[in-house]
């Protein structure tokens, strides 16, 4: 059995270009699809997120329209309740990369706000990503890959293929025009290779180490390829 660490949002809004709030958190399907499937190969699963608090779930995720209908909301609803980790989160300032063989970035606009920020988050994926482990991150989380920078300025992914909610989904979601940055714009600048796929499809990167999900659809194929490259 290995320890997967889960680095996850801390924040339950996220501010828009107005300066308004928007609901947020972690997206329910981005962490319990690769939970599950990370708990059914036989490995343990760690959460960490800054400071220690309990990630929140956006409310918006656990809706039927988003789950291909009531009955997969409910069973992710019902999943996350089990998962005890989401209530006993560590302070991702406090982790050591070396006590974990996996490290997995899930999604939802949560990351927009604390983790493309900050600054522990980014020098632990700078860590994983030269570790060589298996470094998973799909959806809106690659927005913490934006911390990941060196002394000299540049982005420790810089030049990597990559899948990240692209702006056409983001537009399509009704929010692009009215985000601070866009993820596929700040990734590009930052120079990151992003690869766009068909909206809301499964679309899935691997790149070296790193495995990348462009959306919820996904998080449990880039499970599976994380889970081969821990053989």
């Amino acid at each position: 059995m290995s320890k997967i660490l889960f680095v996850m949002t801390g924040a339950d809004q996220w501010t828009l270009a107005d300066g308004t709030k928007h609901p947020t958190g972690f997206w329910a399907e981005e962490a319990a699809a690769p939970y599950e499937a990370f708990k059914a190969a036989g490995h343990e699963v760690v959460v960490a997120t800054p400071g220690g608090v309990v990630p929140p779930v956006d409310k918006g995720s656990l809706a039927a329209e988003v789950n291909g209908g009531q009955e997969n909301a409910d069973r992710i609803a019902a999943l996350l309740e089990t998962m005890t980790e989401l209530r006993e989160p560590v302070r991702l300032e406090d982790v050591d990369l070396d006590d974990h063989a996996a490290v997995f970035y899930p999604g939802g606009h949560g990351p927009m706000e604390d983790l493309a920020v900050d600054a522990d988050s980014g020098r632990l994926l700078t860590l994983a990503l030269n570790s060589g482990k298996p470094l998973g991150v799909v959806c809106h989380g690659p927005a913490a890959l934006l911390a990941a920078t060196g002394a000299d300025g540049t982005n420790a992914f810089a030049g990597y293929r990559v899948a990240a909610f692209t702006n056409t989904e983001e537009t399509q979601a009704g929010l692009a025009d009215r985000a601070e940055w866009l993820l596929q714009d700040r990734l590009t600048e930052a120079g990151v290779d992003v690869r766009v796929g068909e909206p809301w499809a499964p679309h899935v990167i691997v790149d070296r180490n790193l495995v990348t999900g462009q959306n919820p659809a996904s998080s449990a194929p880039l499970a599976v390829e994380l889970l081969k490259k821990l053989g």
